[in-house]
């Protein structure tokens, strides 16, 4: 009997070194390394914007195109007359949405009202995300003397006849909301990078191919390209490399040179020989330098219908400085010589 206790002594302590052996080992084991989750691609800040305007304007506004592989947004607007004059395809600039508050928006939504089709489309993030093409105003009194005045008079006159420049509408497209452009506008995030080079040129060509798709289906019978800022250039550049017949009319607001692009658009307008609306902020000097520039070398190859329009300085008024794009740009297009 006293040797049975003594086994089941025996069993018990080794079943209390083994728990201890395992809880050691255990204890000692290392930790799987923990797989880090995938961090989904944030979208970019043109994605962000398009999809903000498209949860704020109607759902008849916003159509998907599509160019090569990629589906973008744009912005749509019948002509509010029985007999349309034609299409504009808008090209907002670097950092601008497709209804940008100054410029592209009230355009896209005022010029429906004399009679022009609007498809407004947005573009890729550019390289270094640049600011908007209309900043601010400076508060610097224009020069008269740096200001090209060979312009016709009737292109930088503001009481310029209305058969030349229009009139004030009766009723003016409702004011941009401008909480969603000036919202997305905080610093990207670092690890998204902006598109480079080739890339981001062929991006927008795609997209103008689909616009002038879409709007041929339309059969417009006039389709005029408008681009703001560095729009501008994207639009003359593929005009020149592309030269589509039926665009004939060009429109360009406060044009900038995009960064890391060779050609100065000094050479790159007047050389497109189309009928050619140049509309400038003297606001600045650089604005009136970069102007002077495209304005002679026109002159020096005489283009046979380029305008160059001064507009006085941005003002704090933001709804009759728009009202007076709206007018501007409308009379140019409605010009006899167009």
């Amino acid at each position: 009997m006293f040797r049975h206790h003594r086994l089941r002594i025996c069993l018990c302590v080794l079943a209390i070194a083994s728990t201890d052996l395992g809880a050691s080992e255990a204890e000692s084991a290392p930790e799987a390394p923990a797989v880090p989750a995938e961090r989904p691609a944030l979208p970019s800040r043109s994605e962000s914007m398009a999809a903000e305007l498209a949860r704020q304007l109607p759902s008849r506004e916003v159509l998907r195109l599509q160019a090569s592989d990629e589906a973008f947004m744009a912005l749509w607007r019948p002509a509010n007359v029985a007999e349309p004059k034609g299409l504009v395809i808008l090209l907002p600039g670097a950092g601008e949405s497709a209804d940008w508050p100054r410029g592209i928006g009230p355009l896209r939504r005022g010029l429906p009202d004399y009679g022009w089709h609007t498809l407004s489309v947005s573009l890729p993030d550019s390289p270094g995300l640049l600011p908007p093409a209309t900043p601010e105003p400076e508060r610097e009194p224009p020069a008269e003397e740096d200001g090209p005045s060979e312009t016709p008079a009737a292109d930088s006159d503001p009481q310029a006849t209305p058969n030349e420049a229009g009139y004030l509408p009766e009723e003016t497209a409702t004011a941009p909301d401008e909480s969603t452009s000036e919202a997305v506008q905080a610093e990207p995030d670092p690890s998204t990078e902006p598109d480079q080079g080739p890339q981001l040129v062929e991006r927008i060509d795609g997209r103008i191919d689909a616009a002038l798709a879409h709007a041929r289906t339309l059969q417009p019978g006039l389709i005029v390209l408008l681009g703001q800022g560095t729009g501008g250039y994207w639009a003359a550049r593929y005009l020149q490399q592309l030269a589509p017949e039926d665009v004939r009319h060009l429109l360009l607001i406060q044009p900038r040179q995009p960064e890391g692009q060779d050609e100065p658009l000094a050479q790159l307008v007047p050389a497109l020989k189309l009928a050619t609306g140049d509309f400038f902020y003297q606001n600045g000097t650089a604005a009136r330098a970069e102007a002077r520039a495209r304005l002679n070398a026109s002159r020096r190859i005489q283009h046979p219908a380029y305008h160059q329009v001064g507009l006085p300085a941005l003002i704090d008024d933001r709804e009759s400085e728009q009202q007076q794009l709206l007018r501007r740009v409308r009379g140019w297009l409605d010009r006899p010589a167009n």
